[in-house]
């Protein structure tokens, strides 16, 4: 029956049907989208948590070293040792230099975690520290004689087994977990976040590392970054002092860089980073996922940068050669004291009128917040 002057019952029943059909479709769709977004979201979990190497073998090794390892002291606390691989080995790393078949860790950072989470202390432990490595398991299966030599040379004997069972040997500091970063991951990093700002008091025209850069504030892309870091003769005093304090002020400027910006509430900035992290880590089986990463940084959010601390172990020449360093005992033993025990550190600026050898409180050093144009 037709209604003329307006909608009959029966062409509101057909409406209302069309309008149900429609809601239901929608549902569909939006069910299938919703169902297509948790499948891509699993996905890209499990590429990137493939993508992060765990390292068995150092874990077996530690494993078999249990009893003599240090015990930790504080619950809640982390020792998280950070390596900076110079392998020439693999894509993006040749260019570098020649692969021998060996390698050697060009960067080795203590990284302690406060219990309360409300402060972090880097320490730059320097490559050509005389100190006693024990014997460690080779590649070739055969295991070294103890010896007393360069600190980076551990890296080279055992991996990152050795150089781990050396720093607490050095420390009596317990490690937690370590972390493993190549040149190509190191760049990778950095590109991700689009660059990373430092301030240069003088113009670097260094033509080993490629890097020719005015001064001022500048930006530096992975490639740039990783010569910066890395170079050492030809800027400065030429000294592993200097290449060190350059590190850590580029790690607080990339600590500031993922902080400061929108990075981490960005899926689209920061989806690339966690891929090129990921890519270039070499962790303890524990940390080998995301899970286990997110563990380990979902405290770290809150912690001021002010409270983010880069120092270097107290050290001197070397009393046989001046060139290579040794512990200054006393205020080394203190420094490793402080940690082991998750007391806080005091850091004074490294311009301040203060040496490594006086009896002054404060452990020379910077935070993430300082600006190295100040």
């Amino acid at each position: 029956m037709t209604d003329v002057g307006g909608a009959t019952a029966t062409g509101d029943g057909i409406a209302r049907r069309r309008r149900r059909r429609w809601l239901t479709g929608a549902a569909a769709v939006a069910g299938l989208l919703g169902a297509g977004t948790l499948a891509c979201g699993w996905v890209l979990y499990d590429r990137l948590s493939d993508n992060i190497t765990p390292d068995e073998a150092a874990a077996a090794e530690l494993a078999r070293y249990e009893r003599e390892r240090p015990t930790a002291l504080v619950r809640g606390a982390q020792n998280i040792l950070l390596i900076g691989s110079d392998t020439r080995a693999g894509d993006g790393n040749r260019r570098y230099g020649k692969d021998l078949g060996t390698e050697r860790s060009d960067t080795t950072i203590l990284l302690h975690l406060a219990a309360d989470r409300r402060s972090a202390t880097a320490v730059s432990l320097p490559r050509d520290l005389m100190v006693h490595v024990p014997s460690c398991l080779r590649g070739d299966g055969r295991r070294s004689e103890p010896s007393f030599t360069l600190f980076n040379s551990a890296f080279e004997v055992g991996g990152s087994a050795c150089t781990i069972r050396t720093v607490e040997k050095l420390t009596d500091i317990r490690i937690d977990h370590h972390v493993v970063v190549d040149f190509s991951g190191f760049k990778d990093m950095v590109d991700s976040v689009d660059g990373v700002q430092v301030c240069l008091k003088e113009p670097i025209n260094d033509k080993a590392a490629k890097l020719r850069l005015p001064a001022g504030r500048v930006t530096l892309d992975g490639e740039q970054a990783l010569g910066y870091v890395r170079a050492r003769k030809s800027l400065g005093n030429g000294s592993d002092t200097e290449r060190m304090e350059r590190q850590q002020l580029f790690l607080g400027a990339l600590v500031n860089k993922v902080r400061g910006s929108d990075v981490l509430l960005n899926p689209a900035k920061l989806y690339p980073l966690l891929d090129a992290a990921t890519s270039a880590l070499t962790t303890d089986p524990e940390l080998a996922s995301l899970r286990g990463l997110y563990q380990l940084v979902r405290g770290l959010r809150d912690i001021p940068t002010e409270q983010v601390q880069f120092l270097t172990v107290p050290r001197e020449p070397y009393v046989y050669d001046s060139n290579r360093d040794q512990l200054v005992e006393g205020r080394a033993d203190a420094l490793f004291a402080l940690l082991r025990a998750d007391k806080p550190v005091p850091v004074t600026k490294k311009n301040a009128p203060s040496s490594d050898n006086s009896e002054a409180p404060g452990f020379r050093g910077n935070t993430a917040a300082e600006d190295s144009c100040a």
